[in-house]
């Protein structure tokens, strides 16, 4: 059973969150990606911050062109099938999906990492090509590109977390020059690439600073129009929701206001003011308004950023805590390093994980979710920074 070419695990998955009760239809995104199959722009990467819907996206774009399980039954009752172009995409593809977040057993390394990714690929193509007799002491991207020369074969790669191992403490700093370059010949220029849609926290930019994915179009919440819709909950799909919830909830205690107060106030560049997903879901269901999402949260990073930078911060950090809204100028560019020395930078990299929204020129914390905790750790912590 192959482990990356053409997986049931982005069907199986898609399906699980296709039949949740508070499933919302965002498959409308794949009509933005069919016209780009084949062409120079066929590079897509989308960042948002953890717990918006990346997945569940890559997941739903692996299922619908992916040919390993015929998905009609699944699609057939989602919005994307209406479109015009339907059935010529649906199910036709060789799919190629990795999640970078994975990681072999007892991972300490880099090149154990990455080995594992490589040495799965190669495997893949083995199995699927054994007439042409392919070396497997060859580079990966050799590989496939015999394939492709023998066959005509394209593949769509769909890669999820592909900045996951930058959170990683065996990584380098020359690890990571090495994972772009590995990506790079993977991806860039190659023939074989039917498209290639990646998703993360973290842009592209603050690690590739010369060419090596410059191929890419970079797509973040903040700065950035494009795919605005299809990641975080509009008011309306909301609104559904709420509806499904009081039919199905014997005893309902959360209003609608309850939810816009708690998990909404997420601004992207596309004028749409979002909802945290996980944390809307998690509350229908539980029936209890809470925080979800912060749980998982990268709240030591940020203090990491910001302790060397502290007399400069704390005044707008409580001013934030009172409600209120601070000048930034917000780059798209984030980091996982100590390399963060102005504000702005910071403030940044603080809307790239979700801790602060960013319009019209000012950063603010989002929601009642992210106040309580942004009160009780961020400024719990300013003290200790003080004293």
């Amino acid at each position: 059973m192959a482990m990356f070419l053409n997986s049931i695990v982005p069907f199986e998955s898609y399906k699980e969150t296709v039949s949740d009760t508070y499933f919302v239809d965002k498959s409308l995104l794949l009509r933005e990606l069919m016209p780009a199959l084949g062409r120079k722009n066929r590079y897509f990467c989308i960042t948002r911050p953890r717990r918006f819907g990346k997945s569940v996206m890559a997941n739903m774009v692996g299922a619908f062109f992916g040919k390993a399980v015929d998905a009609r039954a699944l699609f057939d009752k989602l919005k994307i099938s209406a479109d015009k172009d339907y059935a010529a995409h649906l199910n036709k593809y060789n799919v190629i999906f990795i999640d970078f977040s994975k990681m072999p057993e007892n991972c300490d390394s880099y090149q154990a990492y990455i080995t594992r990714i490589t040495e799965n690929l190669k495997g893949d193509l083995l199995q699927a090509y054994p007439e042409l007799k392919l070396d497997r002491d060859k580079p990966v991207w050799d590989m496939f590109l015999n394939v492709f020369q023998e066959t005509r074969d394209r593949f769509i790669f769909v890669m999820d977390e592909w900045d996951a191992v930058f959170h990683q403490s065996f990584i380098s700093q020359d690890m990571q020059k090495e994972y772009l370059l590995f990506l790079k010949n993977l991806l860039k220029d190659q023939v074989y690439v039917e498209l290639a849609y990646m998703t993360g926290v973290l842009p592209i930019a603050k690690y590739s600073s010369g060419s090596e994915l410059n191929m890419f179009l970079e797509y973040d919440m903040a700065t950035k129009k494009k795919f605005s819709e299809y990641f975080g909950f509009l008011d309306y799909e909301v609104a559904e929701l709420f509806d499904i919830y009081q039919t199905v909830t014997e005893k309902p205690e959360i209003s609608i206001e309850d939810l816009r107060l708690w998990y909404d106030g997420y601004y992207t560049a596309g004028g749409n003011c979002i909802y945290n997903p996980r944390s809307i879901v998690c509350a229908l269901t539980d029936n209890e308004l809470a925080n979800y999402w912060t749980s998982s949260g990268p709240y030591d990073e940020i203090f990491y950023y910001i302790r060397n930078n502290i007399e400069a911060v704390r005044d707008d950090l409580v001013l934030m805590a009172a409600g209120e809204g601070v000048n930034a100028e917000i780059q798209n560019f984030a980091a996982v390093s100590m390399e963060l020395n102005s504000k702005d930078e910071i403030y940044s990299a603080m809307v790239v994980y979700g801790l602060l929204t960013y319009i019209d020129g000012k950063v603010f914390i989002p929601n009642r979710e992210i106040m309580e905790q942004f009160k009780k750790l961020l400024m719990s912590k300013i003290s200790e920074l003080k004293n």
